[in-house]
């Protein structure tokens, strides 16, 4: 199974929520809320969907609606990924 990095939780997200490739992000992407960056509830909660898929993660979806920002989705794969470890 490969490394669960920003640049593939980036990926998940643009495909979850239809977005082309071609929509840039800066630097700020990590730590901006979902809202802000335009991605509804729907597109994190599959988003969730494709991590459970990909790397076994399985969140509530209170935890995926409360997470609020990438780099926060981020951090909950990840711990859930070295829990089982």
């Amino acid at each position: 199974m490969p490394e669960l990095t920003m640049g593939e939780l980036t990926r998940i997200l643009r495909e979850c929520a239809g977005e082309g490739e071609g929509v840039a992000h800066d630097g700020e992407f990590a730590d901006t809320l979902f809202t802000d960056l335009g991605y509804d509830s729907l597109a994190v909660l599959e988003t969730a969907s494709r991590l459970k898929r990909d790397y076994g993660v399985e969140l509530t979806d209170d935890e995926v609606v409360d997470v609020g920002t990438p780099a926060r989705l981020l951090e909950l794969a990840r711990r859930q990924i070295a829990a089982r470890s």
